[in-house]
């Protein structure tokens, strides 16, 4: 009987680090160092906008290399992350700057790991910290559910400015 208990316990404890490693596979890694990565474009969306409760501010997107080059083909490989940081807007009479930061939204490009998704792994950094994740099991309604239409686009939004 005492083996058997053993056995269950050793059993249950790979089963349970297993269960871990796969949903850390599946997480969308805090894009350390992504303001030094290529500036795609920055836009503000105010009030009266549709996404302004959600996403009202100053957004600003980047892209590492992997993602510039889907940026310029069409076609967005494997290991492209693009990430989308959202700051308050402040006004400053007559001009917007930049307030608290919101969320920074990642999406990493992995079609064998996000194939329930477009290819895409989404996740958001709530105020930028790399431990609270906001999106996490919800991607799929969080933000693959408003992604979807751009399917042709391979549910990308952006598009960098002519001649970048």
């Amino acid at each position: 009987m005492k083996r058997v208990l053993t056995a269950m316990v050793v059993a249950g404890t790979m089963a349970g680090t297993w269960m871990v490693a796969l949903a850390e596979d599946a997480a969308v890694a805090y894009p350390d160092g992504y303001r030094d990565w290529h500036h795609v474009k920055s836009m503000v969306i105010e009030e009266g906008h549709a996404l302004y409760g959600a996403f009202g501010g100053i957004h600003h997107l980047y892209a590492n290399e992997a993602a510039v080059q889907g940026y310029r083909t069409g076609q967005f490989p494997d290991g492209a992350v693009i990430v989308f940081d959202l700051l308050a807007a402040e006004d400053a009479g007559n001009a917007l700057t930049e307030g608290a930061r919101k969320v920074v939204g990642v999406m990493e490009r992995d079609a064998g790991r996000f194939g329930d998704t477009g290819g895409w792994g989404f996740e958001g950094f709530g105020g930028g910290d790399p431990e609270n994740r906001v999106v996490g099991a919800d991607a799929a309604t969080a933000c693959f559910g408003c992604h979807a239409p751009q399917e042709s686009t391979q549910y990308v939004f952006s598009t960098m400015r002519d001649g970048e």
